[in-house]
């Protein structure tokens, strides 16, 4: 904790579940723009998080000597005032406990972030002292948007309000009010001053902008006794004060311990969950700057939460999705806040989702819940009505991808996507071939046999142009084939028709394909985007944004993709490839201690140390890794 070259790499997310957030790192120094002790949403202005309370710095004062606890980064690589070497202890276990010491002062830190409400909770306690001590507490406000800096200006409101054991203030209008209130009494000091130069070094190394000031109003000041705990609240709506420290215990218990690789991945797999005023339910693609997308919503869907046995939040999630897609499919504007619904793939990955919902509950429940909802999706395809899925006469489905990116290797430079990935593409035929076979079966013996005839008719003729076009005489299949265009670079994208339950490929094919992606796409953190063999392999997500756009998808490893690595592995070589799975899975545990603390970042560098790279957690990561634990533990059991 002491040494700053390795706390201010490790980060430390807490979410509310409404799309607020606290996060900054295991010392409380701001190392991104996005850092921010509380980050709320403020739909009035836009659709972005914004940072109110950057940071809370805590003085000790006794015998009238001041012992800042803070830590802030100026420019100059200048830390002031280096609170972290008071730090004597840390644990995340269950909520994050910092102690320090202060001479002869022992005093405890305990966050919360309240459950559904935009409320950071902090919980100081006295263990002990030996003589009279106080506590000064100096709030550092920002009042911007996650993607933007605040600077010193005239603008900014200095105007507060006292309320119950606090005040409440706004710097902008258009922004909410910021209630900062404690348990106990204390007197409010105004005091306005700008802190000028703050610097995030994340931004710096991203290419970007990277400093800012932020307008401190005053300080609040309380005395403390030994064995004494003090709640503060930093909220947008008012809070009853006398309730604070029942408030906080209560926070607590509901916090699922985080002692073990399973409970991180499970406390992990909440934190993406969202839940707007209404009824409908989504899942975050990641933090700190990911939005709800249809495409991660779906792949992640199953393994954040019917591996963890959350079939109800599956259903919640996968109604307000259903009504997306339909409002999609019947042209209509959508009422969901779910984004890139559009793109071409999401009805396929919506099939799958489903699939694995039939597996894990039982068929007769998913007929039931989705059975419409899955004979649409085939319509809406066989007739040709997406703006950019079309069904050709040899079976296969084809996109046009030249000026868009329309899978998930979407990264774009100069407005161009730098993998333009066109035509007919190999996982998009896969999970077609998968799409016809399993609706085909869940419509067996319901009295719908033409209908099943010229599902498997569609299925056979699709197997069979998929292995003329994909399969090339190396062993391995073209990424995309657009008309005479042929992409030969060794990808990952081949691995879904081996994973997936239905393949149009044969045994022998499916163990062709599966050597090649061991031989060149693995890695301890999935698989990697790009072979090394390819040309143009690039797999350090570092630098500027451009850089970083050329490397995104050229290279890098990615654990989601691992995921259906694993089950491909299990599926061909059952129970002799389970040890060789568990090995890969310590790959991951590895990552509870590094970068988010408890979660998997969003990709990794595809060369030694595979460093974890992007944002801090990933949805569909933390969801294949949790798919892949529940399907260790069904081939363990298995007779």
């Amino acid at each position: 904790m002491t040494n700053l070259e390795e706390s201010l790499s490790r980060e430390l997310l807490r979410t509310n579940r409404s799309g607020a957030y606290s996060c900054s790192t295991i010392v409380d120094c701001n190392t991104r723009k996005y850092h921010g002790l509380l980050v709320v949403p403020v739909p009035g202005l836009d659709d972005d998080n914004h940072v109110l309370l950057s940071s809370l710095d805590v003085t000790v004062i006794q015998h009238g000597a001041e012992f800042n606890l803070g830590l802030h980064k100026y420019q100059g690589n200048t830390f002031s005032p280096m609170g972290h070497k008071y730090i004597r202890e840390f644990n995340c276990d269950k909520v994050p406990t910092t102690v320090y010491r202060v001479g002869g002062v022992l005093l405890k830190k305990e966050v919360v972030f309240q459950h559904y409400e935009d409320r950071i909770l902090i919980r100081y306690t006295l263990v002990d002292a030996h003589s009279a001590t106080t506590l000064r507490f100096r709030p550092f406000l920002a009042f911007r948007s996650v993607r933007q800096f605040t600077h010193e200006n005239a603008n900014a409101s200095r105007e507060y309000h006292a309320v119950t054991n606090g005040v409440k203030t706004c710097m902008y209008a258009g922004y909410p009010d910021l209630y900062m209130q404690f348990s106990k009494k204390n007197e409010f000091v105004f005091q306005p001053d700008w802190y000028r130069g703050v610097e995030y070094p994340k931004e710096q190394e991203r290419g970007y902008a990277s400093n800012e000031d932020l307008y401190v109003p005053g300080y609040f000041e309380m005395p403390i006794r030994k064995g004494e705990s003090i709640v503060f609240a930093a909220s947008t709506s008012p809070t009853s004060t006398p309730g604070l420290k029942a408030l906080f215990e209560k926070e607590v218990e509901e916090r699922a311990p985080r002692d073990n690789f399973f409970h991180c991945l499970v406390n992990a797999a909440h934190q993406f969950h969202k839940r707007d005023k209404g009824s409908d339910r989504y899942l975050l693609a990641g933090y700190p700057w990911f939005k709800c997308r249809a495409r991660d919503t779906f792949i992640a869907l199953p393994g954040l939460t019917l591996s963890i046995d959350e079939q109800d939040y599956f259903e919640l999630v996968m109604k307000t999705a259903a009504k997306g897609l339909r409002e999609f499919m019947g042209g209509k504007p959508l009422t969901v806040s779910i984004s890139e619904i559009e793109q071409p793939d999401v009805p396929l990955w919506a099939v799958w989702a489903i699939q694995q919902y039939a597996k894990y509950v039982n068929m007769e429940r998913c007929r039931e819940l989705y059975g419409h909802l899955l004979g649409d999706i085939i319509d809406y395809i066989v007739n040709d009505r997406h703006p950019n899925l079309r069904l050709d006469q040899n079976g296969l489905l084809y996109t046009n991808g030249r000026d868009k990116a329309v899978t998930w290797m979407n990264s774009t430079a100069n407005g161009r996507p730098v993998v333009p990935r066109s035509g007919y593409i190999v996982e998009f035929n896969a999970l077609w071939y998968n799409a016809l076979k399993f609706y085909a079966s869940m419509l067996e013996g319901q009295g719908k046999e033409s209908k099943v005839a010229d599902l498997e008719a569609r299925s056979e003729q699709c197997k069979a142009a998929f292995v003329d076009t994909f399969l090339n005489e190396y062993g391995y299949l073209l990424d995309y084939v657009d008309g005479s265009m042929m992409d030969w670079s060794v990808r990952p994208n081949m691995i879904f028709a081996v994973a997936l339950d239905y393949s149009p490929l044969s045994q022998d094919q499916k163990k062709g394909v599966l050597d090649v992606c061991t031989r060149e796409l693995l890695t301890p953190k999935g698989l990697r985007s790009l072979s090394p063999k390819s040309g143009g392999y690039n797999p350090m997500y570092v630098g500027p944004q451009a850089q970083r756009d050329y490397a995104y998808h050229q290279g890098t490893a990615w654990p989601w993709l691992g995921g259906f690595y694993m089950e491909a592995c299990l599926k061909l070589y059952r129970r002799t490839r389970l040890s060789f799975i568990e090995r890969q899975m310590v790959g991951y545990e590895d990552e509870m201690y590094c970068h988010a603390l408890g979660t998997i970042s969003e990709l990794f560098d595809g060369n030694p140390p595979f460093s974890g790279r992007g944002g801090l957690s990933f949805a569909m990561n933390v969801a294949e890794i949790l798919r892949t634990l529940n399907l260790l533990e069904k081939y363990t059991y298995q007779k």
